[in-house]
């Protein structure tokens, strides 16, 4: 890695998927074709390695509740998975139990955090719903996580959510998905800024590369929304992730390390630590 520590990195996301086992019914049309194979913890595993990566957090990637206890699992046979943050209904009444449940399987104790696809719900105001409300004070109580996945439009409810359940921590994946593409940084940044505001709230540097024109895109491209996370969460709430293999439609694993490096070359050794091991390690108890 060009800018950041070689050794002991965290990887805060990442997926695994097996076709054979399950469809993953979001990989359509020409431009995610590359992603339609399996992705599994042994390709992973020796890239990690090459990169300086030695503890990893594994991410649902489908609305399918069979998911979970097989990620919590895979986390149990080996070493590299830390943490698995996993999804389940947030809206059924017996979450709570759910979560309970999810904890004494095998492997349960990896059950860092609950994720949904918030960006696939046409209610932009859905995370502010009576029944998410009921379900995100349940993680609370269970002592969890909440990664959020979700478009700039729906920042708005994210601020409103986590102002409203203080004693949840909520994740922010993939900066909130900026439109590096387009250029343009607002309203997206306003809308980081407000989230940042809140203490409670923590942010993923990953997913940007993607989000990037993938015919002309730099590092410069990049980096405005890169430093934007930067100032408004500080090193000390902001974590490195891949989001290996949907990384892969742009760039390779190391290279997508050595890019995260490279936008955080300005901080000093000890703030580069906790954007690529620290944050990650107290937020998801590695």
């Amino acid at each position: 890695m060009t800018s950041s520590p070689r050794q002991g990195v965290v990887d805060a996301h990442h997926h695994v998927w097996d076709l054979s086992v399950r469809d993953q019914d979001w990989i359509s049309g020409p431009a995610l074709a590359p992603l339609r194979r399996n992705f599994t913890l042994g390709d992973l595993a020796p890239q990690a390695r090459a990169a300086g990566v030695t503890r990893t957090v594994l991410v649902q990637t489908v609305t399918v509740a069979e998911e979970t206890p097989e990620f919590l699992a895979l986390a149990g046979s080996g070493d590299l998975i830390g943490a698995v943050v996993g999804w389940t209904d947030l809206t059924r009444p017996g979450v709570a139990d759910e979560l309970a449940r999810l904890r004494e399987l095998p492997g349960g104790r990896y059950l860092k955090g609950i994720r949904h696809q918030v960006q696939g719900e046409p209610d932009p105001a859905w995370l502010l719903r009576a029944d998410v409300h009921r379900g995100l004070a349940a993680l609370a109580g269970a002592g969890l996580v909440h990664d959020l996945v979700v478009l700039p439009h729906q920042l708005p409810a994210c601020v409103e959510s986590a102002r409203s359940h203080p004693g949840l921590t909520f994740v922010l994946d993939h900066l909130g998905k900026p439109p590096v593409a387009a250029g343009d940084p607002e309203p997206w940044a306003a809308a980081v800024r407000a989230f940042a505001a809140l203490p409670n709230t923590v942010c993923k540097l990953s997913g940007l590369v993607t989000e990037a024109d993938p015919r002309s895109w730099t590092v410069a491209d990049l980096a405005p929304y890169a430093d934007t996370v930067l100032e408004a969460f500080g090193p000390g709430r902001l974590m490195f992730g891949s989001d290996w293999p949907v990384c892969t439609l742009v760039a390779p694993y190391g290279q997508v390390v050595d890019i995260a490096g490279q936008l955080t070359a300005g901080l000093g050794e000890g703030e580069r630590q906790e954007v690529f091991a620290g944050t990650a390690t107290r937020v998801y108890g590695l």
